[in-house]
């Protein structure tokens, strides 16, 4: 993904969940796909996919075992 193309994808989630600190950020050697964080904690990846001349994104969050074991 291109710079203003990242831009745009972290502006558009900052407004959607109403918070500043989530940042989108590209990969090394990846233009397929960048990484989400939500200040410095990796969320997962967003992957871009074009068909058909309409372009869209997925977002894949791997949440671990042990990260739910702090939760009550």
């Amino acid at each position: 993904m291109k710079h203003d193309e990242i831009i745009k994808l972290q502006k558009y989630l900052q407004k959607t969940f109403a918070n500043r600190n989530i940042d989108v950020r590209p990969r090394p050697k990846q233009d397929d796909s960048v990484e989400l964080y939500l200040g410095e904690e990796f969320l997962g990846l967003i992957y871009v996919d074009e068909d058909e001349g309409e372009k869209s994104y997925m977002v894949q969050i791997s949440i671990l075992d042990i990260d739910l074991e702090d939760v009550n």
